[in-house]
């Protein structure tokens, strides 16, 4: 009887934690469901998150409201298989091995939900690329 492949662990980040990342990780975790291990950081975390980055998501029936910032730690990178960058620079430290991601997106903060909308829909397009990259067949 052969094991399981262990589950690929995803880490996103960016600066503050409180918008792209937050909906990268609400999608890989939409998407991937029990297949994939998700986590999301920022190298300095805001307050909360983006009120019209929780709005925008809810637009798409995922509830991120109670999510927290959280600060990128070495240990939360050392332990990722893939890591996700999204404009955080060289705030993110970098270890042989890992698969990094630079996903070129446009920043939400400080933008209403108008602007947020496409962002979010691009987040959860390469969300759904990269499940297809792991062999990960999306849940929805």
């Amino acid at each position: 009887m052969s094991t399981p492949a262990p589950r690929p662990s995803v880490l996103f980040v960016c600066v503050h934690n409180a918008g792209r990342s937050q909906m990268g990780a609400a999608f890989l975790t939409r998407l991937g469901g029990d297949q994939v291990e998700v986590r999301s950081a920022g190298s300095a975390p805001a307050d909360a998150v983006n009120p019209a980055v929780v709005q925008a998501m809810a637009e798409v029936g995922i509830d991120i409201s109670a999510e927290t910032p959280k600060v990128l730690t070495t240990e939360a990178v050392q332990s990722s298989d893939v890591v996700i960058t999204m404009g955080c620079g060289d705030a993110c430290p970098v270890f042989p091995g890992k698969q990094y991601l630079d996903w070129q997106l446009d920043d939400p903060a400080g933008q209403g939900v108008d602007a947020v909308r496409p962002i979010r829909d691009a987040i959860e397009q390469q969300v759904r690329d990269l499940l297809a990259e792991l062999g990960i067949t999306a849940a929805v």
